[in-house]
């Protein structure tokens, strides 16, 4: 099966979003100048926060004359991303991007009125995807019936999108990203949280609709600073039946003996920053995987034993997908290589979406302005896709 044939994206989450007129802006002063330098069809990956969901719903030609204006600058749209719910853009988002969770009806309403906008903006004959959290982060408290909740949730979720289906001939899928430090963030604790979807959505007779209408986002980053097994991995989901609705190609950071690489943990500390959350790993003898929760100076400059003994820590941050090495640092580019070729061998066609969202935090002075940069993205990821 060829990979998606649909115009690659990039998600619109890099730029501030956070009335219509500020999402406008952005595609007029990025995503415009992005489509003609990267010189292919370019959709735009759009992140549409709760406000401005509201602000498109408020009229009867809201959405209409949004997806004119798509249309006016030559973009199509298939896909959203409906993780960061608020600002994502704010001092500090850091564990707040993880709220509502799966268990609150804001989360389920944010989502169905994501999907009716997403119904009117999808090109004639093309499926839709809408990339949302892994029910919650770990660090909160939780009740016990926390994923039975979530499940709940999800179940009426899909049930809205198959209804959906019906009144409009729009099939929008949802995709769950599982991520670090979530309720769901191994391939393992995904695959068991579906099994328990399915289960309920048996016992709600619904379990047709979740099927067809909820699968995963698979963030290769993510997984990556798991260090897992990427091709593997996407293996275990088909096995399990888990479709893979939506990919996001992306990169981690990567230190390489860290106890002997100074000039690399120097640089690290230069990614050190205060709006996002940059979960950090580090692989251990046997497979196992020491665990931090945000990269910080003194975990640089004060390992535990464990980090200090790796052979390589990777970190959630994102770093622009064309990138093999960044200094003394290098990047998980060699896995974005094997999901690529691993979703070529499935016999669909994810969604294919370029997600750095942190080019506005990334460190330095020479790096290039945002629309260059993000042309330069999708030409390597173009690139890849054509050799796979």
């Amino acid at each position: 099966m060829p990979l998606s044939t649909l115009p690659l994206s990039y998600c619109t989450n890099v730029h501030p979003g956070r009335t219509v007129a500020e999402v406008e802006e952005g595609l007029d002063r990025y995503t415009v100048g992005v489509a003609k330098a990267f010189g292919k069809p370019l959709a735009a990956g759009l992140w549409l926060a709760k406000p401005v969901v509201d602000e498109l719903l408020s009229t009867a030609q809201g959405v209409t004359n949004f997806a004119a204006g798509l249309a006016r600058r030559g973009l199509t749209c298939h896909t959203l991303n409906a993780f960061p719910f608020g600002d994502f853009h704010s001092t500090r988002v850091k564990e707040k991007v993880y709220l509502p969770d799966w268990s609150t009806r804001d989360r389920l309403t944010y989502t169905e009125q994501c999907a009716a906008i997403l119904a009117e903006l999808l090109p004639a004959g093309v499926d839709g995807s809408i990339s949302t959290l892994p029910l919650g982060f770990k660090g909160f408290v939780h009740p016990a019936d926390f994923a039975e909740q979530c499940a709940t949730m999800l179940v009426a979720a899909a049930v809205s999108l198959a209804d959906l289906k019906r009144r409009t001939g729009r099939m929008i899928r949802l995709a769950i990203e599982p991520e670090p430090f979530c309720v769901l963030e191994t391939t393992e604790e995904a695959i068991a949280f579906f099994r328990q979807l399915w289960r309920e959505a048996d016992r709600l007779s619904a379990e047709p609709a979740v099927r067809e209408h909820v699968g995963l986002c698979y963030d290769v980053c993510h997984q990556a600073v798991e260090f897992e097994d990427i091709a593997g991995s996407i293996r275990q989901f088909q096995s399990a039946g888990v479709r893979l609705n939506k990919i996001h190609l992306s990169c981690a950071l990567q230190l390489d003996d860290p106890a002997t690489n100074t000039a690399g943990r120097a640089e690290l500390k230069r990614y050190v920053e205060e709006r996002y959350l940059h979960q950090t790993m580090a692989s251990l003898p046997g497979g196992k995987v020491a665990r931090f929760v945000d990269l910080c100076e003194q975990l640089i400059d004060l390992p535990d034993a464990d980090f200090l003994a790796a052979p390589a820590w990777r970190v959630h941050f994102h770093v622009p997908v064309d990138a093999d090495r960044l200094g003394p640092l290098a990047t998980t580019r060699p896995q974005l290589k094997e999901a690529i070729a691993a979703v070529a061998s499935l016999d669909y066609a994810p969604h294919l979406e370029v997600e750095t969202y942190t080019w506005q935090v990334l460190p330095g002075q020479t790096k290039p302005d945002l629309v260059t940069g993000l042309a330069r993205e999708l030409s390597a990821t173009a690139e890849l896709l054509s050799r796979r």
